[in-house]
């Protein structure tokens, strides 16, 4: 079984496009296992899958975009359909990275973050993995530092993805570091 693929199929349709594969996502993003087996058994690819197979797949994955609890399962974060996650929002850690292309950056300054085409504007806790996601969009992205704790205590809310991830619906350009610096 090739828990990367299986992981990337669960991803599409948990976080994009739960109605291809017939599925309705509860407030919290939950679908039943069983749910989800009975959409993935129709492709010949995922017919044999289990729900092993899918406790196999969040343990081996690094990045932990899901989560199974009591009999269900969800992704953790990434949500692009129109229903809106509800999300428990949590304390951040003092500090948190956004990594974007460079093209974006007095936008973001001016602007500040919002979520674009995701439900929340997503943050990392370390500089390599801000790298990595703005190292989608830019071959030299630029990482941000978020004042998380001061936008905390202001009001803002953030969301907990997973151990790597943190959320939130829209971080204004005052909690942006002026003194951002390049990946390179």
């Amino acid at each position: 079984m090739d828990y990367s693929k299986l992981s990337k199929e669960v991803s599409y349709a948990l976080r994009h496009a739960p109605w291809e594969y017939e599925l309705e996502l509860d407030e919290e993003g939950f679908v039943e296992i069983e749910q989800l087996l009975n959409a993935l058994h129709l492709e010949h690819q995922w017919n044999s899958v289990t729900a092993a197979d899918l406790a196999k797949m969040i343990e081996a994955s690094a990045k932990q975009r899901h989560e199974i609890v009591e009999g269900k399962i969800r992704a953790l974060y990434g949500h692009s359909v129109p229903q809106k996650i509800i999300k428990k929002d949590e304390i951040p850690p003092p500090i948190l990275y956004h990594g974007t292309a460079r093209q974006w950056v007095e936008t973001i300054l001016t602007d500040g973050l919002k979520p674009m085409k995701r439900q929340y504007v997503h943050f990392s806790v370390d500089t390599e993995t801000a790298k990595l996601v703005g190292g989608r969009k830019d071959i030299n992205p630029v990482i941000l530092t978020i004042d998380a704790g001061r936008a905390a205590h202001e009001g803002i809310k953030f969301y907990h993805g997973n151990h790597n991830i943190w959320l939130a619906d829209y971080i204004p350009p005052e909690f942006i570091a002026k003194d951002i610096f390049s990946s390179e």
